[in-house]
């Protein structure tokens, strides 16, 4: 199924903020890895691997090229309503992780390898923490994502994250295959 030129994307899901954050509130400080891709953000960008590719040696990396198989991670064996959110995704889950902007901080204007429809994996984001003044922009388009929204967002696109707010804007991330299911949901009106 050909879905054209699609870059991004709300979908129809509303997941429970207060569930999606009594599962983040169960992590520390300490469980927090920066981010691996360091030449594209100013401030802090930090991590947490809730799914990963097995015996990675940097968890927060999703290698597109990999051929080894996806695990839970022990972070996600912390938490009770991630998962519930990834099995209602009828669709192959990939890498799946917690990533935290810190109030102040952006990500530079980029793209990221392999993901795309055309690719046959996409990334999903559902903000469980953000604000009005955290600015996520997709070809220089405002995304308005709200906390418990899901997005497709094209990354193999330019895009960019300014957190203009006080607080640390925490998005759950999904790297998903591309199946029927997910085409359909994508070429929906």
């Amino acid at each position: 199924m050909s879905l054209g030129p699609i870059f991004v994307k709300q979908l129809p899901f509303l997941f429970d903020v207060a569930r999606m954050q009594v599962d983040l509130a169960v992590f520390v400080e300490e469980d927090w890895q920066p981010h691996y891709n360091q030449s594209v953000y100013e401030g802090k960008w930090s991590g947490i691997s809730l799914r990963q590719i097995e015996h990675a040696a940097n968890p927060l990396f999703p290698n597109a090229l990999s051929m080894q198989p996806y695990v839970d991670s022990a972070a996600m064996q912390r938490t009770q309503y991630f998962p519930e959110i990834l099995a209602s995704l009828q669709c192959e889950t990939r890498s799946v992780r917690l990533l935290k902007l810190a109030a102040g901080s952006s990500i530079r204007k980029h793209r990221d390898y392999r993901l795309s429809i055309a690719d046959g994996e996409v990334r999903l984001h559902a903000p469980i923490i953000t604000d009005p003044l955290v600015q996520f922009y997709s070809r220089d388009q405002l995304v308005p994502m709200r906390a418990g929204e899901l997005w497709f967002v094209d990354f193999s696109e330019e895009h960019h994250v300014i957190n203009q707010s006080e607080i640390d804007r925490v998005h759950l991330v999904i790297d998903c295959l591309v199946n029927d299911w997910l085409s359909a949901l994508l070429a929906a009106p």
